[in-house]
């Protein structure tokens, strides 16, 4: 049984994100990244992430690699895959990213370095 929570905006120092579909196994969300924005470098221990670019330029950090990802260009984060992105660009940053995992909960996080002194979402 899907989950209602379709479409409420939840606000980020970065950005913010939609979710847009969530079932048992899977989310699907938009992240919306502000320009200079970064996310947390960071891993997660229960899902993997498919990340798509569908607007702007993503500076991904993925392991011990960085590189940027442009639109209609994607990446896929394994489970305990240390990652991140950010948004070096002027315009907005647009990623459709897909979990997928037994658990798809937004405490399952743990960060390295985040810029904005944050520990947990």
């Amino acid at each position: 049984m899907a989950i209602n929570i379709k479409n409420k905006e939840y606000f980020r120092p970065w950005g913010s994100y939609i979710t847009f579909d969530q079932e048992p196994g899977f989310q699907v969300k938009r992240l919306n990244v502000n320009p200079g924005g970064i996310l947390s470098l960071q891993k997660h221990y229960k899902r993997s992430e498919h990340w798509t670019v569908v607007l702007g330029v993503a500076r991904i950090t993925l392991n011990d690699e960085e590189f940027d990802l442009k639109v209609n260009e994607s990446v896929f984060i394994p489970v305990e895959a240390i990652h991140r992105i950010a948004n070096q660009g002027e315009t907005e940053l647009q990623i459709i990213e897909v979990q997928c995992g037994d658990y798809l909960g937004e405490d399952d996080i743990e960060r390295f370095e985040d810029n904005y002194g944050r520990v947990k979402d």
